[in-house]
């Protein structure tokens, strides 16, 4: 039997032509490293809401999650698989703050490589900045 596969929702959510951005806190795992908002999708929950809770719980915004950007398999050593699926937005409701990051940031895309992110997100971050996602 193969190992479990978590599935994961990450928001690319834009504003003025840049990104929102988290930094996990020193505490969690990775900690310090930059990712996307998002979380684990709950058993029997559609991916788009687990993304508009996440949304709510990271940041405090109530979104209007748009469409499946792109999604990928990532493996992390001695851990489960991940599923990663990104989805755009760009419609939200109150103000982003950093509820369960260190900071959050808005960066122009072709500046996202220059972040240390998770490395499940990197060749994600790379595309994105290059414009491949537009």
């Amino acid at each position: 039997m193969g190992r479990p596969v978590i599935k994961v929702v990450a928001a690319v959510i834009e504003r003025g032509g840049r990104i929102l951005v988290g930094q996990r806190r020193k505490s969690d795992s990775h900690g310090l490293k930059w990712e996307f908002p998002g979380g684990k999708v709950e058993r029997g929950e559609a991916a788009p809401a687990a993304l508009a809770r996440e949304l709510e719980e990271e940041l405090g915004i109530q979104a209007q999650v748009g469409p499946e950007m792109v999604r990928f398999f990532h493996a992390y050593p001695k851990r489960a698989t991940i599923l990663l699926m990104f989805f755009k937005v760009t419609d939200f409701r109150g103000d982003p703050q950093s509820l369960a990051f260190e900071r959050i940031e808005w960066v122009a895309p072709n500046q996202l490589p220059d972040y240390d992110f998770l490395e499940g997100d990197v060749d994600f971050v790379r595309r994105l900045a290059a414009g491949e996602y537009r």
